[in-house]
């Protein structure tokens, strides 16, 4: 929905990302109360929701040479989770471990049998 006023008070586009408010539907999808209500109180109240809404000035939007796509406006990416390094290499030694301790498991299971482990140790 694009909505162009002549008569606004603001300075600044106020883009809304409700691409994800609607529920699924058999053959289409369909748009709550709920949601109409959320589009309509963001755009009311002029409300900034990250990853939903953003003001942009006329000067940003300029220096975009006017494109109005709201994915240019409004970051819709989820941030990645963090990584604990330190947390990842403790796992990486235990597992290392553990593989170890499992193999030579498996090495004197194959010598009581008596089957050739080629020196796998």
């Amino acid at each position: 929905i694009l909505v162009l006023k002549k008569c606004k008070q603001t300075d600044d586009v106020l883009f809304i990302n409700a691409a994800g408010s609607y529920q699924k539907g058999k053959r289409q999808n369909v748009l709550l109360q709920d949601h109409i209500d959320d589009i309509i109180d963001t755009y009311r109240y002029r409300r900034e929701k990250p990853r939903y809404s953003r003001c942009a000035s006329l000067e940003e939007i300029a220096g975009n040479d006017f494109n109005l796509n709201i994915p240019r406006y409004v970051d819709t990416s989820v941030p990645e989770e963090e990584i604990n390094v330190a947390a990842v290499q403790k796992d990486v030694v235990q597992i290392g471990a553990e593989m170890t301790g499992a193999r030579q498991r498996m090495v004197r299971h194959l010598e009581q049998l008596d089957i050739e482990t080629g020196g796998a140790r």
